[in-house]
């Protein structure tokens, strides 16, 4: 099932739940072969600090901090808005493995062949 599949993520520890379900689905994309991307921004961005998801575990599922590196080991990508990175003042030199901070323009070019997406 070759594509694109993108997950956008807004939060975090205020809303760990749907923080978890969204790198749960990113990992069933790419291991369905998709060319899988999640963004994370507003208070999501907190999640490319390592460390932050560390005590992240929502029952009846993997720990969150066990679902990123899956997911990035599995050749996922993880993107950071920038602005949003900014505004929280958060670290650039402790980003998780395989995030990266980006603009916007760089989310629309990975969409703009109609990627399918959803938002958490």
């Amino acid at each position: 099932m070759p594509g694109k599949f993108v997950i956008s993520l807004s939060h975090a520890k205020n809303d760990t739940d749907k923080a978890t379900l969204a790198f749960v689905i990113a990992n069933a994309a790419v291991a369905s072969d998709k060319d899988t991307l999640v963004f994370l921004s507003v208070e999501g961005t907190r999640l490319s600090q390592r460390g932050y998801a560390d005590d992240i575990h929502e029952e009846g599922f993997a720990p969150l901090k066990d679902l990123m590196a899956n997911f990035v080991e599995a050749g996922g990508k993880i993107f950071v808005c920038s602005p949003c990175f900014k505004k929280r003042s958060l670290d650039e030199t402790k980003l998780v493995d395989g995030a990266l901070i980006v603009g916007g323009a760089k989310l629309v070019e990975f969409m703009s062949d109609g990627s399918p997406s959803v938002s958490y």
